[in-house]
């Protein structure tokens, strides 16, 4: 026996979430259908809203409502300094260590070629555009520590150089072939107060 094609078309989509095995999308689709209406009609809003409301901030790429993300509208923040991270994820775990009181650039991703990512699908370009107006003090390459993100820590080093901004590189706190956003308070704030240059 079959479900409804509704139910089925529910536990579909479900399924191609992360981590959402078959039963799992069962689960999920049952739990939907057996609460009130206006509980998923809440869920179906939240969901609409993210995808209506939250877009690239305009100066670093960050998640944002506003033109500008939450850390860029802030005039309390060195905006000299530039951490350069992979994903909004990564943001937030530095952020959430208080050590930094810097401002941001989102790649939205790693350079992979394997993967068929190259540095012109990310954010470089602009992050070489904003080096050049903004001609801050210090570009901190906070990219995760491994092949992929050394070689794009790498890339963008060989960029932005020439213009002969201080680009520093996270101190290897962080364990080898790990990822930022899992990475402990205590680590991060250790691996940024302790960044070296690049060529160190």
């Amino acid at each position: 026996m079959k479900y409804s094609e509704t139910i089925e078309r529910l536990m579909l989509e479900f399924g191609k979430l992360p981590g959402i095995g078959a039963r799992s999308a069962e689960r999920l689709a049952f739990h939907i259908l057996k609460n009130p209406t206006e509980q998923a009609m809440s869920l179906a809003k939240a969901i609409h809203d993210v995808k209506t409301r939250i877009h690239p901030c305009r100066e670093c790429f960050n998640i944002a409502e506003a033109e500008l993300c939450a850390v860029c509208a802030d005039e309390r923040r060195d905006h000299s300094l530039i951490c350069v991270v992979e994903q909004p994820k990564d943001l937030l775990a530095i952020e959430s260590t208080g050590s930094y009181q810097g401002v941001y650039h989102v790649l939205m991703g790693q350079i992979a070629p394997l993967e068929g990512v190259d540095a012109d699908d990310l954010t470089i370009d602009a992050l070489v555009d904003r080096v050049k107006q903004v001609r801050p003090t210090e570009i901190i390459l906070a990219t995760n520590p491994t092949v992929s993100g050394d070689a794009t820590a790498l890339h963008i080093a060989s960029l932005i150089e020439p213009m002969g901004v201080r680009i520093t590189r996270l101190a290897r706190g962080l364990p080898s072939g790990g990822q930022i956003e899992y990475a402990g308070k205590s680590i991060l704030s250790d691996a940024i107060n302790e960044r070296r240059t690049v060529k160190d």
